[in-house]
């Protein structure tokens, strides 16, 4: 794959991984003792993580 895939790729996936971590904080509110209220910042870490990953992966060059 090339660079302009593995960033298309990133961004495809930008969606489905942030609905993928906020079903699973609200899991974990409903199933467990950690409510919501202590387990946001995690969706801030994902979308860090998920950024980087972008940056990873560079736009190649126009000519």
């Amino acid at each position: 794959m090339n660079g302009t895939n593995n960033l298309s790729l990133m961004r495809a996936i930008r969606g489905p991984v942030m609905m993928i971590t906020i079903g699973t904080l609200f899991a974990l509110d409903h199933m467990s003792a950690f409510s919501f209220s202590r387990t946001w910042p995690v969706i801030l870490i994902v979308i860090g993580l998920m950024k980087l990953l972008e940056r990873a992966f560079p736009a190649p060059a126009q000519s």
